[in-house]
């Protein structure tokens, strides 16, 4: 966990709902009440987001006491009790919802992650998430992802060169879109793989011929032509196939021999895992 950047995340979160005050906690309950809550379970799924929670509690009110029955990466099933919390009502109450938002759509894409996991079981390939994130919390959904057993791609525009087909469009070509990242690295020293997506046989041909890449994307390619693609590529460079790859396909795009597998649905369309905070 990048403590730093969760405690900004919840800072913000808290400061967006509290405002000045909770003033239906503050009207209905006396000060100094006391009380305690359990995350129920209610859908079968992946945990995820019990370590964020505990941050969140902590970040409220210090003195709340959390006991931690089931872990982030768990299978779980409705009826299960994830922790319980106990201390201010107040406190209590303030975190319910950043808990839960941040717990349910977390347990989500874990979710999904596993079970795209699950089926790409007896395949090398690996399934990848993309940038299509929620703006401010990237970082909790690629966790997420993490959490459901799938892999990292780039966080963001920063630590790697992806270069794709606006890139080369705008770049003047394949050619002169390799050699200007090179020279880029080159001269700034910066040490950062280099992928690039290409949309033909064609251009992953031109590709080939130039090298110093990394990795290369195979974007929209029809299951025919990916595996002749692959074929071509012979292990010379990692390989990632991307673009209209859904739950439903992805162990035929894992069957060519891709490396990776990126899936925007990853994170992008997920559905939250049912779970609720409730008072005992």
């Amino acid at each position: 966990m990048d403590k730093k950047l969760v405690d900004l995340f919840i800072k913000n979160a808290i400061a967006e709902d509290v405002g000045d005050g909770d003033h239906t906690s503050l009207s209905t309950i006396p000060y100094g009440t006391q009380g305690k809550a359990k995350l129920l379970v209610k859908e079968a799924g992946i945990l995820a987001g019990v370590e964020l929670a505990l941050e969140i509690f902590h970040q409220i009110d210090a003195a709340l006491a959390i006991n931690v029955l089931l872990t982030d990466g768990q299978e779980i099933k409705p009826g299960d009790i994830a922790f319980t919390v106990s201390g201010s009502t107040h406190s209590i109450l303030v975190a319910e919802r950043l808990v839960l938002n941040c717990m349910q759509r977390m347990s989500g894409i874990a979710t999904k992650t596993h079970r795209i996991v699950k089926l790409l079981e007896g395949y090398k390939t690996k399934v990848l998430d993309t940038r299509k994130t929620t703006p401010g919390l990237r970082y909790l959904e690629k966790w997420a992802v993490k959490i459901g057993g799938g892999v990292n791609h780039r966080i963001g525009l920063y630590d790697m060169i992806l270069i794709k087909d606006n890139h080369v469009d705008y770049a003047g070509g394949i050619s002169n879109a390799i050699h200007a990242a090179n020279a880029y690295l080159k001269s700034t020293g910066k040490q950062l793989q280099i992928e690039i997506e290409v949309r033909s046989l064609n251009e992953l041909k031109e590709v080939l011929a130039m090298g110093n890449i990394d990795r290369i994307m195979l974007d929209n390619f029809e299951l025919s032509t990916l595996k002749e693609a692959i074929e071509l590529i012979d292990g010379r460079f990692l390989t990632e196939a991307s673009g209209g790859i859904v739950e439903a396909n992805v162990r035929d795009y894992a069957a060519c021999g891709v490396d990776y597998i990126s899936m925007g649905e990853l994170t992008h369309s997920v559905k939250s895992l049912d779970l609720s905070l409730k008072a005992y």
